[in-house]
């Protein structure tokens, strides 16, 4: 998933795409333990699709912090 993407997506939506998200790598990583996983390349991508929901997050985070302190 793009940045684009993620950053049109309210927080709502990013927090359950990340649940989703880190539920499927769990799985990734209990099948590449039993030796069925057929893309390891996926577990890159799903790694790197949650760090861009964690970097919107914060960032978001950081603007709502820095505008209530505008405002007080």
């Amino acid at each position: 998933m793009k940045i684009k993407d993620l950053k049109e997506m309210t927080i709502e939506e990013l927090g359950t795409q990340r649940r989703d998200l880190k539920q499927e790598m769990i799985n990734l990583r209990v099948q590449q333990q039993s030796g069925q996983l057929e893309n390891p390349s996926r577990i890159k991508a799903v790694r790197r699709t949650i760090a861009r929901i964690e970097t919107v997050l914060s960032s978001r985070r950081l603007e709502e912090n820095v505008a209530t302190v505008e405002a007080g």
